[in-house]
C-alpha cells in the first residue's frame, strides 16, 4: 500500500524552511535544474507562496 503525499499529522514546513530548501535545491545543481528538480522546484514554490500567505494545508 503506498503512502498518501500529504500526511496532516505531520506539521508543513514554514516559508523559512522552504526558502532554504528552494536555494539548496539551486546550489546543488549550480542553476541547472534537470526535470525532477524543476517538478520539485515547482512544488517547493507553491508551497512557499502558500505558506506565505499562511495557507500551507492548501498547496499540500
Amino acid at each position: 500500500m503506498s503512502k498518501p503525499a500529504f500526511d496532516p499529522a505531520v506539521p508543513a514546513p514554514d516559508a523559512d524552511a522552504l526558502n532554504r530548501a528552494i536555494r539548496e535545491l539551486w546550489a546543488r545543481s549550480d542553476g541547472r535544474l534537470t526535470a525532477d528538480e524543476q517538478r520539485i522546484y515547482q512544488a517547493l514554490v507553491l508551497r512557499w507562496a502558500a505558506a506565505q500567505q499562511g495557507d500551507v494545508g492548501t498547496a499540500a
